[in-house]
């Protein structure tokens, strides 16, 4: 992924690829990465001729959903949508990823980490 030849000191917590069939065969590539006492962020990188990469702090993040159809379960995959308080893009969506329960719990113990250590604090209004 881009983002290690950018951040040689940030520090890799979880990486995947969009899986086809449950093989990891496209040029889709998620990462999660952290420079210490600085960011966490999380890095979508798609394209291979034409690359494309999103990043998105993981303190922005408003709620997570996951998604597991009868074909993701066989092939032991799953999505995670992610909604967020990002200008560019709202919506995120890790498509088609491996254990997607553990990436999800990863995905919260980081936010709830993120936003106490900013001091931030998320609230809903009805």
């Amino acid at each position: 992924m881009k983002i290690a030849e950018a951040e040689k000191d940030a520090k890799l917590l979880w990486k995947d690829k969009k899986r086809i069939f449950g093989m990891p065969i496209s040029f889709t590539t998620y990462g999660i990465y952290e420079k210490e006492n600085e960011w966490t962020k999380l890095f979508v990188q798609t394209g291979w001729l034409d690359t494309k990469v999103e990043e998105l702090h993981i303190y922005r993040i408003d709620d997570i959903s996951l998604n597991q159809t009868l074909g993701d379960k066989m092939y032991g995959v799953g999505s995670i949508k992610i909604y967020c308080q990002d200008a560019s893009n709202n919506e995120v969506t890790l498509k088609c990823i491996k254990e997607p329960y553990k990436v999800r719990a990863l995905l919260n113990d980081l936010i709830e980490r993120e936003r106490t250590k900013r001091k931030t604090v998320y609230g809903e209004f009805q």
